[in-house]
């Protein structure tokens, strides 16, 4: 038999179990072994909970003191208390499916944040999938539109920047020159000065193609001819005289 200290002892563990825990299940261990018991400590404190069997008079003692009274008409018969700390939906789910497997536990009731939890609730939320993959799912929902959204303003962006560029290399931004090449004009380019004009074919050329120089030689040749009979003439004039 208990004395009077160890059972001090056991309300103050219990009492601190329940004041740390956000979720508390109370269920029917009958028909477990120990092996099966041990199974189901090892996959709970992997969700961060934990199962412990409970004396119900002593478990009420402790209820008390942390306020967690609505377990109390939980307390009968064989009792085991499932303290979660972690993920409340995981541990319900842990004990339904260790139940529903190995046949025994039976969940009678429980407090989840502070208010009682009755069975078909403790079965709805068995069958929820755990926060983590919630919080992944609402974050997959919420970013969808917001990725679309992205993607559009990018595009945009994108053309932006591609339109500035073009409109930065015809001189409209910086008032420089457009540059060679980058705007075609449908009208042909008109030189500010006409080219210089070829020199003009000598009308005086013969239809043989000889040029002006032939011309000329053949001239001077025709004076110089003329000379000795000018001076020949000269000398008739002077004896008439005389």
């Amino acid at each position: 038999m208990a004395s009077r200290e160890e059972k001090a002892t056991a309300v103050a563990e219990i009492g601190t179990e329940l004041e740390a825990a956000d979720a508390v299940f109370a269920v029917d261990y009958r028909g477990i072994s120990v092996p099966q018991a041990a199974e189901l400590r090892s996959k709970l404190r992997e969700v961060d909970a934990s199962f412990s069997v409970v004396k119900n008079r002593l478990a009420k003692r402790a209820t008390e003191d942390a306020g967690a009274g609505e377990l109390d008409e939980h307390l009968v018969g064989p009792t085991a208390l499932t303290y979660v700390r972690g993920d409340a939906v995981l541990a319900a789910k842990a004990i339904a499916d260790f139940s529903k497997r190995e046949g025994v536990l039976a969940y009678k009731g429980g407090i989840m944040d502070g208010a009682a939890l009755a069975p078909e609730q403790f079965s709805t939320i068995a069958r929820l999938p755990g926060v983590d993959v919630l919080r992944g799912q609402l974050v997959g929902i919420a970013a969808s539109p917001l990725t679309g959204i992205v993607r559009t303003l990018n595009q945009l962006i994108a053309g932006l920047a591609s339109q500035l560029g073009q409109v930065a290399e015809q001189g409209l931004v910086s008032g420089a020159e457009p540059q060679a090449g980058a705007a075609e004009s449908d009208e042909p380019a008109v030189d500010a000065e006409p080219p210089a004009e070829a020199d003009a074919p000598d009308e005086t050329a013969d239809d043989d193609g000889s040029d002006d120089s032939d011309s000329e030689d053949s001239g001077s040749s025709e004076s110089e001819d003329e000379t000795p009979e000018e001076a020949d003439e000269a000398p008739a004039e002077d004896e008439k005289e005389n």
